[in-house]
C-alpha cells in the first residue's frame, strides 16, 4: 500500500521561504496526479498546486508566482518550494496522489493522503 510522508514544515517570518517534501513509499509519482493542499482549522481543505504525469503544473491564484511544485520520480519525492510567505499561508499542508491525469481529479478528492506538515508564518 502506497504511503505519503510530508516533511519540511516549520515556522518562518513573513517573506521567508520553506521547501516541503512528500516522499512516497512506492512508485507513485510517475503514474499519478500529485498535489499539495492546505487546511486551516475550521476551514475547508484547499488545493494549492498540482503536478501531472507529464510534469504539467497548476497553482491556486493565491500562490501563483510564489510557490513552485516539482517532483523527482527517481526519488519518489515531490516538492513545494514556497517563497515570499505570508501570514495567510499558515496552515497544515498535505500531499496527495491519485492514479492518472490531474484532469480526472478534483484535488480535494485524491485517493492517497499524507499526515500533513504544519507551516506557520508570523509577522
Amino acid at each position: 500500500q502506497v504511503q505519503l510522508v510530508e516533511s519540511g514544515g516549520g515556522s518562518v517570518q513573513v517573506g521567508g521561504s520553506l521547501t516541503l517534501s512528500c516522499t512516497a513509499s512506492g512508485n507513485v509519482h510517475s503514474g499519478h496526479c500529485m498535489g499539495w493542499l492546505r487546511q486551516v482549522t475550521g476551514k475547508e481543505r484547499e488545493g494549492v498546486a498540482a503536478i501531472d504525469l507529464d510534469d504539467g503544473t497548476s497553482y491556486a491564484d493565491s500562490v501563483m508566482g510564489r510557490f513552485t511544485i516539482s517532483k523527482d520520480n527517481a526519488k519518489n519525492t515531490m516538492y513545494l518550494q514556497m517563497n515570499m510567505l505570508k501570514p495567510e499561508d499558515t496552515a497544515m499542508y498535505y500531499c496527495a496522489a491519485g492514479p492518472g491525469f490531474c484532469g480526472t481529479w478534483v484535488l480535494e478528492h485524491l485517493e492517497i493522503w499524507g499526515q500533513g506538515t504544519q507551516v506557520t508564518v508570523s509577522s
